[in-house]
């Protein structure tokens, strides 16, 4: 469980645009992750301006990096990001969580939309 400080510094990392874009592009590529160097074409970045970002994101808890072969391959750590949603749900509408469902539902993993010819 997240203390307050530990959450307000993920929430700290996620509050710069390019760093939301990098955890949202690591939460779809799930537990295979994504290079550095994909990371940063898809993100529209370069490489060294990733690497900043990424370094922040690992200093929050919010991304982990493993090294494969030539490459570092970055991931959302889902743990986290679970944490924080429960850390904002944590008392959710002073013990009615029926009113909360919505948001936790919303929350919850779901297939992308397919596209239609």
């Amino acid at each position: 469980m997240l203390n307050q400080k530990q959450a307000l510094g993920a929430f700290s990392a996620l509050s710069q645009e390019t760093r939301l874009s990098i955890v949202r592009l690591l939460v779809v590529a799930g537990p295979d992750g994504m290079a550095a160097g994909l990371l940063a074409e898809k993100a529209g970045v370069s490489p060294s301006n990733i690497s900043f970002h990424l370094k922040e994101l690992e200093h929050s808890g919010l991304v982990s990096q493993q090294r494969e072969s030539r490459s570092v391959i970055y991931r959302a750590n889902i743990g986290m990001l679970g944490d924080l949603v429960r850390f904002l749900m944590e008392d959710c509408c002073a013990g009615h969580p029926e009113i909360c469902a919505p948001a936790v539902q919303a929350a919850s993993c779901r297939t992308p939309v397919q596209a239609t010819s």
